[in-house]
């Protein structure tokens, strides 16, 4: 009976989204996974399917880390007009700052592959109504507060703040100049006036 390897789940899910953050989903090949990740093909296929399967479970893993855990640890203690800002200036540090690939592994994954994979088109519009909901939340703290009008509409509000928020991300990816991402910062400042 062959003895069966012990590894630590989340480990390689962590080296595994990391690879494909980096160089995105068809780029990054099974040899790839393998060195990144330490573990023999037979096991990736075993644990995960193969890589498909290996990346769906790495963008549910990056969507609670980097979309849920952020979004938490960022507002946290935050007044929510404050919260909400604080998400688009963390959201705003190139990957030179942070020690992460730039941008956004969802952002990333609605482009390349969510037009051609409906489990990942799910989990990607799933996480992005997320944080629409969060904005739209924070909105209706900070009306509540005081510290946003009442004439501003807080859904629709909600949703351009999202198209900020991507456009934001595929800025800092494209490692655009400062002036487009203080640019975008700007805007959602005036928005929650």
């Amino acid at each position: 009976m062959p003895i069966e390897k012990q590894y630590d789940r989340t480990e390689v899910l962590e080296k595994a989204t990391l690879a494909f953050w980096t160089h995105g989903y068809e780029a990054t090949s099974i040899n790839d996974l393998v060195e990144q990740t330490g573990l023999n093909r037979g096991s990736l296929y075993t644990a995960f399917d193969g890589k498909r399967g290996l990346f769906v479970a790495c963008l549910t893993h990056y969507d609670r880390r980097h979309r849920f855990e952020f979004l938490t640890e960022v507002s946290r203690g935050l007044e929510p007009r404050d919260a909400i800002l604080a998400v688009f200036k963390a959201a705003a540090r190139s990957g030179c700052e942070t020690g992460q690939p730039p941008g956004c592994l969802l952002v990333n994954s609605a482009l390349e592959v969510s037009p051609h994979d409906m489990e990942v088109r799910e989990i990607v519009n799933k996480s992005l109504a997320q944080v629409e909901a969060f904005f739209s939340e924070k909105i209706d703290a900070a009306q509540a507060n005081g510290s946003i009008l009442q004439v501003v509409d807080a859904r629709s509000t909600a949703k351009v703040l999202l198209g900020l928020f991507l456009g934001l991300r595929v800025l800092v990816r494209s490692e655009l100049d400062d002036t487009a991402v203080s640019a975008v910062i700007n805007q959602a400042r005036e928005l929650l006036t």
